[in-house]
Protein backbone atom coordinates (compact mmCIF):
# COMPACT_ATOMS: atom_id res chain seq x y z
CA UNK A 1 0.00 0.00 0.00
CA UNK A 2 1.34 3.17 -0.99
CA UNK A 3 1.83 5.15 2.13
CA UNK A 4 0.16 8.83 1.68
CA UNK A 5 0.40 10.03 4.90
CA UNK A 6 2.50 9.23 8.57
CA UNK A 7 2.31 11.16 11.43
CA UNK A 8 4.33 10.50 14.31
CA UNK A 9 4.37 11.71 17.73
CA UNK A 10 1.78 14.57 16.59
CA UNK A 11 1.60 16.86 19.48
CA UNK A 12 -0.64 20.12 19.48
CA UNK A 13 -0.75 22.24 22.86
CA UNK A 14 -2.17 25.89 23.86
CA UNK A 15 -0.79 27.53 26.66
CA UNK A 16 -3.28 29.47 28.83
CA UNK A 17 -3.05 32.06 31.96
CA UNK A 18 -3.79 28.56 34.21
CA UNK A 19 -0.84 26.53 31.86
CA UNK A 20 -0.52 24.34 29.37
CA UNK A 21 -3.42 22.48 27.67
CA UNK A 22 -2.33 19.43 25.90
CA UNK A 23 -5.17 18.74 22.98
CA UNK A 24 -3.09 16.43 21.42
CA UNK A 25 -0.51 14.03 22.94
CA UNK A 26 2.05 12.06 20.97
CA UNK A 27 -0.87 10.28 17.87
CA UNK A 28 1.39 8.41 15.91
CA UNK A 29 -0.72 6.61 12.48
CA UNK A 30 -0.02 6.20 9.11
CA UNK A 31 -2.35 6.65 6.09
CA UNK A 32 -2.43 5.08 2.73
CA UNK A 33 -5.56 4.82 -0.14
CA UNK A 34 -7.70 4.08 1.54
CA UNK A 35 -10.31 4.97 4.30
CA UNK A 36 -9.25 5.58 8.04
CA UNK A 37 -11.83 6.49 10.48
CA UNK A 38 -11.33 8.22 13.78
CA UNK A 39 -13.72 7.79 16.67
CA UNK A 40 -13.59 8.92 20.35
CA UNK A 41 -16.10 11.49 22.54
CA UNK A 42 -15.83 15.32 22.08
CA UNK A 43 -12.54 16.79 23.41
CA UNK A 44 -10.54 13.51 22.44
CA UNK A 45 -8.32 15.69 20.26
CA UNK A 46 -9.99 13.96 16.80
CA UNK A 47 -10.73 17.57 14.75
CA UNK A 48 -7.38 19.11 16.80
CA UNK A 49 -5.32 16.11 15.00
CA UNK A 50 -6.95 16.99 11.50
CA UNK A 51 -6.83 20.62 11.89
CA UNK A 52 -2.55 20.32 12.76
CA UNK A 53 -2.32 18.34 9.67
CA UNK A 54 -4.28 20.72 7.13
CA UNK A 55 -2.33 23.49 8.99
CA UNK A 56 -4.81 25.20 10.48
CA UNK A 57 -4.50 25.48 14.20
CA UNK A 58 -4.86 28.80 15.53
CA UNK A 59 -1.59 30.64 15.71
CA UNK A 60 -1.27 30.42 20.03
CA UNK A 61 -1.14 26.58 19.55
CA UNK A 62 2.02 24.75 19.38
CA UNK A 63 2.27 21.80 16.75
CA UNK A 64 5.15 19.69 17.02
CA UNK A 65 6.11 15.98 15.43
CA UNK A 66 8.79 14.02 15.16
CA UNK A 67 7.46 13.23 11.52
CA UNK A 68 4.81 14.61 9.63
CA UNK A 69 5.03 13.73 6.31
CA UNK A 70 2.45 14.01 3.34
CA UNK A 71 3.61 12.56 0.11
CA UNK A 72 7.06 13.01 0.81
CA UNK A 73 6.54 16.77 1.72
CA UNK A 74 7.47 17.68 5.22
CA UNK A 75 4.40 19.72 6.34
CA UNK A 76 6.30 21.46 9.58
CA UNK A 77 8.78 22.75 7.80
CA UNK A 78 7.12 24.41 4.43
CA UNK A 79 6.34 27.78 4.44
CA UNK A 80 2.79 29.27 4.92
CA UNK A 81 2.65 30.03 1.13
CA UNK A 82 3.33 26.53 0.38
CA UNK A 83 0.67 25.16 2.58
CA UNK A 84 -1.81 27.38 1.15
CA UNK A 85 -0.57 25.85 -2.25
CA UNK A 86 -1.70 22.35 -0.82
CA UNK A 87 -5.35 23.06 0.79
CA UNK A 88 -7.62 22.56 -1.36
CA UNK A 89 -5.88 21.11 -4.57
CA UNK A 90 -4.01 18.06 -2.69
CA UNK A 91 -4.83 18.20 1.09
CA UNK A 92 -8.84 19.14 1.74
CA UNK A 93 -10.62 19.29 4.65
CA UNK A 94 -14.70 19.34 5.59
CA UNK A 95 -15.48 21.42 8.51
CA UNK A 96 -17.73 19.89 10.91
CA UNK A 97 -20.29 23.62 10.76
CA UNK A 98 -20.82 25.08 7.44
CA UNK A 99 -22.50 28.02 9.24
CA UNK A 100 -18.84 29.23 10.42
CA UNK A 101 -17.40 27.43 7.76
CA UNK A 102 -19.04 29.42 4.33
CA UNK A 103 -18.69 33.03 3.75
CA UNK A 104 -22.21 34.95 4.60
CA UNK A 105 -21.55 37.21 1.91
CA UNK A 106 -20.47 35.45 -1.08
CA UNK A 107 -22.91 33.30 -3.12
CA UNK A 108 -22.18 29.19 -3.02
CA UNK A 109 -21.68 29.20 -6.55
CA UNK A 110 -18.41 31.84 -6.37
CA UNK A 111 -17.44 30.03 -3.16
CA UNK A 112 -16.77 27.14 -4.80
CA UNK A 113 -15.56 28.19 -8.46
CA UNK A 114 -12.98 30.13 -6.44
CA UNK A 115 -11.56 26.86 -4.53
CA UNK A 116 -11.56 25.94 -8.25
CA UNK A 117 -9.45 28.69 -9.92
CA UNK A 118 -7.65 29.10 -7.12
CA UNK A 119 -5.69 26.09 -8.02
CA UNK A 120 -6.80 25.39 -11.58
CA UNK A 121 -6.39 27.16 -14.90
CA UNK A 122 -10.28 27.03 -16.10
CA UNK A 123 -12.77 29.45 -17.52
CA UNK A 124 -14.92 30.92 -15.59
CA UNK A 125 -17.53 29.15 -17.58
CA UNK A 126 -16.05 25.86 -17.19
CA UNK A 127 -15.71 26.42 -13.37
CA UNK A 128 -19.57 27.04 -13.26
CA UNK A 129 -20.27 23.75 -15.06
CA UNK A 130 -17.86 21.37 -12.78
CA UNK A 131 -19.48 23.70 -9.83
CA UNK A 132 -23.06 23.09 -10.97
CA UNK A 133 -22.13 19.11 -11.55
CA UNK A 134 -20.45 18.65 -8.17
CA UNK A 135 -23.84 20.49 -6.49
CA UNK A 136 -25.94 17.80 -8.09
CA UNK A 137 -23.17 14.62 -7.19
CA UNK A 138 -23.71 15.63 -3.63
CA UNK A 139 -27.75 15.25 -4.20
CA UNK A 140 -28.67 18.93 -4.50
CA UNK A 141 -32.01 19.11 -6.18
CA UNK A 142 -31.84 22.38 -8.63
CA UNK A 143 -28.29 22.97 -8.29
CA UNK A 144 -28.71 25.94 -10.12
CA UNK A 145 -31.07 27.89 -7.85
CA UNK A 146 -28.90 26.71 -4.86
CA UNK A 147 -25.61 28.19 -6.71
CA UNK A 148 -26.88 31.90 -6.52
CA UNK A 149 -27.93 31.50 -3.09
CA UNK A 150 -26.16 33.11 -0.26
CA UNK A 151 -25.51 29.98 3.06
CA UNK A 152 -27.89 31.55 5.24
CA UNK A 153 -30.27 30.37 2.67
CA UNK A 154 -29.98 27.28 2.86
CA UNK A 155 -30.42 24.51 5.43
CA UNK A 156 -27.98 23.12 7.74
CA UNK A 157 -28.14 19.88 5.77
CA UNK A 158 -27.55 21.37 2.30
CA UNK A 159 -24.68 23.92 3.43
CA UNK A 160 -23.04 20.78 4.53
CA UNK A 161 -23.08 19.30 1.41
CA UNK A 162 -22.00 22.45 -0.05
CA UNK A 163 -18.77 22.50 1.75
CA UNK A 164 -18.57 18.65 0.57
CA UNK A 165 -18.35 19.87 -3.11
CA UNK A 166 -16.70 22.58 -2.75
CA UNK A 167 -13.60 20.37 -1.00
CA UNK A 168 -14.04 17.41 -3.66
CA UNK A 169 -14.32 19.76 -6.40
CA UNK A 170 -10.37 20.44 -7.09
CA UNK A 171 -10.04 16.43 -6.46
CA UNK A 172 -7.47 16.10 -3.56
CA UNK A 173 -5.36 13.56 -2.85
CA UNK A 174 -6.12 13.09 1.22
CA UNK A 175 -9.26 14.48 2.50
CA UNK A 176 -10.30 14.93 6.15
CA UNK A 177 -13.74 15.08 6.67
CA UNK A 178 -14.73 16.00 10.59
CA UNK A 179 -18.03 14.70 11.13
CA UNK A 180 -19.21 15.44 7.11
CA UNK A 181 -22.03 13.88 7.29
CA UNK A 182 -23.70 14.55 11.05
CA UNK A 183 -26.31 17.05 9.56
CA UNK A 184 -27.95 15.22 6.71
CA UNK A 185 -30.47 12.81 6.39
CA UNK A 186 -30.07 8.87 6.38
CA UNK A 187 -30.60 8.87 2.39
CA UNK A 188 -28.36 12.03 1.71
CA UNK A 189 -25.37 10.41 3.84
CA UNK A 190 -25.29 7.10 1.81
CA UNK A 191 -24.79 8.92 -1.16
CA UNK A 192 -22.25 11.25 0.20
CA UNK A 193 -20.48 8.46 1.22
CA UNK A 194 -20.39 6.73 -1.89
CA UNK A 195 -19.09 9.95 -3.15
CA UNK A 196 -16.08 9.62 -1.05
CA UNK A 197 -15.97 5.86 -1.63
CA UNK A 198 -15.84 6.18 -5.13
CA UNK A 199 -12.51 8.90 -4.78
CA UNK A 200 -11.06 6.46 -2.43
CA UNK A 201 -10.95 3.24 -4.84
CA UNK A 202 -11.42 4.88 -8.26
CA UNK A 203 -8.99 7.78 -7.89
CA UNK A 204 -6.45 6.63 -5.08
CA UNK A 205 -7.58 9.45 -2.32
CA UNK A 206 -7.01 9.10 1.18
CA UNK A 207 -9.51 9.83 3.50
CA UNK A 208 -9.62 10.59 7.17
CA UNK A 209 -12.64 10.21 8.36
CA UNK A 210 -13.65 11.60 12.09
CA UNK A 211 -16.79 10.53 13.40
CA UNK A 212 -18.82 9.82 16.84
CA UNK A 213 -21.06 7.29 14.55
CA UNK A 214 -19.14 3.73 15.56
CA UNK A 215 -21.77 2.06 13.50
CA UNK A 216 -21.03 4.24 10.70
CA UNK A 217 -17.26 3.92 11.03
CA UNK A 218 -17.14 0.35 11.27
CA UNK A 219 -19.17 -0.30 7.91
CA UNK A 220 -17.42 2.29 5.58
CA UNK A 221 -14.02 2.70 6.78
CA UNK A 222 -11.52 0.52 6.11
CA UNK A 223 -9.08 1.13 9.89
CA UNK A 224 -10.01 2.84 12.61
CA UNK A 225 -8.10 4.64 15.49
CA UNK A 226 -9.57 5.33 19.19
CA UNK A 227 -8.75 8.42 20.70
CA UNK A 228 -8.80 9.29 24.35
CA UNK A 229 -7.60 12.63 26.23
CA UNK A 230 -5.33 13.73 22.95
CA UNK A 231 -3.94 9.80 22.64
CA UNK A 232 -4.58 7.00 20.40
CA UNK A 233 -5.71 3.87 22.78
CA UNK A 234 -6.41 1.33 20.09
CA UNK A 235 -6.09 1.02 16.42
CA UNK A 236 -7.79 -2.15 14.53
CA UNK A 237 -9.47 -3.22 11.48
CA UNK A 238 -12.95 -1.55 11.09
CA UNK A 239 -14.57 -4.98 10.90
CA UNK A 240 -13.15 -5.71 13.84
CA UNK A 241 -14.62 -2.84 16.04
CA UNK A 242 -17.12 -4.77 18.06
CA UNK A 243 -14.45 -7.40 19.10
CA UNK A 244 -12.21 -4.51 20.08
CA UNK A 245 -10.14 -4.86 23.65
CA UNK A 246 -9.01 -1.75 25.32
CA UNK A 247 -12.15 -1.25 27.92
CA UNK A 248 -12.53 2.46 26.57
CA UNK A 249 -13.55 1.40 23.11
CA UNK A 250 -15.92 -0.96 24.92
CA UNK A 251 -17.09 1.35 27.50
CA UNK A 252 -17.83 3.36 23.90
CA UNK A 253 -20.06 0.63 21.90
CA UNK A 254 -21.65 -0.14 25.02
CA UNK A 255 -23.41 2.84 25.28
CA UNK A 256 -24.97 2.63 21.53
CA UNK A 257 -28.81 1.87 21.79
CA UNK A 258 -29.65 -1.54 20.81
CA UNK A 259 -32.75 -2.44 18.92
CA UNK A 260 -35.10 -4.33 20.61
CA UNK A 261 -33.13 -4.15 23.73
CA UNK A 262 -34.98 -2.22 26.68
CA UNK A 263 -31.52 -0.60 28.09
CA UNK A 264 -33.13 2.74 30.29
CA UNK A 265 -31.04 4.28 31.08
CA UNK A 266 -28.96 3.96 29.11
CA UNK A 267 -24.66 2.49 30.75
CA UNK A 268 -22.45 5.34 31.67
CA UNK A 269 -19.28 5.61 30.38
CA UNK A 270 -16.67 4.50 32.88
CA UNK A 271 -13.51 6.93 32.33
CA UNK A 272 -10.26 5.70 34.69
CA UNK A 273 -7.68 7.70 35.22
CA UNK A 274 -5.08 5.53 33.68
CA UNK A 275 -6.34 5.49 30.51
CA UNK A 276 -5.09 8.97 30.39
CA UNK A 277 -1.70 8.75 31.58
Amino acid sequence: MTRLLTVDNLRVRYPTRTGVIDAVRGVSFTLGRERLGIVGESGSGKSQTGRAIMGLTPPHGIVTADKLDFSGIDLLSISARERRSLRGKRIAMVLQDPKYSLDPVMTIGKQITETLRTHEKVSKAEARDRALAMLEAVQIRDPGRVYELHPHEVSGGMGQRVMIAMMLIAGPELLIADEPTSALDVTVQLDVLKIMDKLVSERGMGLIFVSHDLRLVSSFCDRVIVMYAGKVVEELKASELNTAQHPYTRGLLNCMPVIGENRHPLPVLDRKPEWAA
